[in-house]
């Protein structure tokens, strides 16, 4: 059987913290995950928020003017041309950054309707009581001070699922209707942990039935006895080659299950 091409195909896509990491942004984990000699996942919370909003808004404009600073790497470009050349697509990403939108390839850019914001939006401010929510820049993004929705008249909140917290239905949705149309031909996780069992999950959903996963991490994570590739290295050099190889052979050209550098 001829190797299935890239334009017939159905490509799962699952990205995490690593991938933003090579655009400068910092994870949460590893030697540039705390603040100020904070651990961020005791920031990222409900109770935090509650016992000191002006100091997790703090923390949060200075992520926004750090993703802002940032660029698109290779790897998020290399994103938007399997999204704009495979048959069917679906990337789910646990960032809450901007970048996989902001990548473009050829000039065209990853369409929303593709692209699940699995933990939220670091862009969209929003109400706990009701719901108001806005992508405007807001004054709290310039000065410190806590932003206060105009209905309720209560602290607002960054638009992201916090520790603790269920992810929004609606997306799941999203990711479980992809899914429930069929086995991923290909499913590719990049740069997570895979510390949260619903990753795993959806890229051992995804790949059933034959479909080939391909892991890009550096380290080794729960996922990795499930790959069918497992790539040890950096994911903007490794996945433009990947894509290319593809496109130029069909999915099944992969020639090792373990490979270093990409």
């Amino acid at each position: 059987m001829a190797d299935p091409k890239l334009s017939d195909a159905r490509v799962l896509v699952i990205t995490g913290a690593g991938i933003s990491a090579e655009s400068g942004i910092a994870t949460f984990r590893g030697p540039g995950g705390y603040w100020r000699k904070m651990d961020p996942a005791k920031l990222a919370t409900e109770a935090a928020f509650r016992s000191d909003p002006a100091l997790v808004w703090e923390w949060y404009r200075e992520r926004r003017e750090q993703i802002r600073g940032a660029c698109p790497n290779a790897a998020h470009i290399a994103v938007v041309e399997l999204a704009a050349t495979a048959g069917d697509f679906l990337l789910v990403t646990q960032n809450v950054d901007d970048l996989h939108l902001r990548a473009k390839w050829n000039g065209r850019a990853l369409a929303p309707e593709l692209c699940v914001q699995i933990h939220g939006d670091i862009f969209v401010t929003r109400c706990s009581r009701c719901d108001y929510r806005t992508t405007k820049r807001l004054h709290a993004d310039d000065a410190a001070s806590v932003p206060v929705c105009p209905r309720c008249e209560i602290a607002l909140r960054p638009g992201v699922v916090w520790f603790g917290e269920s992810l929004p239905p609606n997306e799941v949705q999203r990711v479980e209707a992809f899914l429930d149309g069929g086995r991923a031909d290909v499913t590719i996780v990049i740069g997570t942990t895979a510390l949260f069992g619903y990753i795993v999950e959806w890229a051992v959903r995804g790949r059933r039935a034959g479909g080939e996963l391909v892991e890009i991490n550096p380290e080794e994570t729960p996922l990795s006895p499930h790959a069918t590739r497992a790539i040890r290295g950096a994911a903007a050099a490794a996945l433009p080659g990947l894509v290319a190889e593809w496109s130029h052979s069909g999915l099944g050209s992969s020639p090792s299950r373990h490979s270093v550098g990409g």
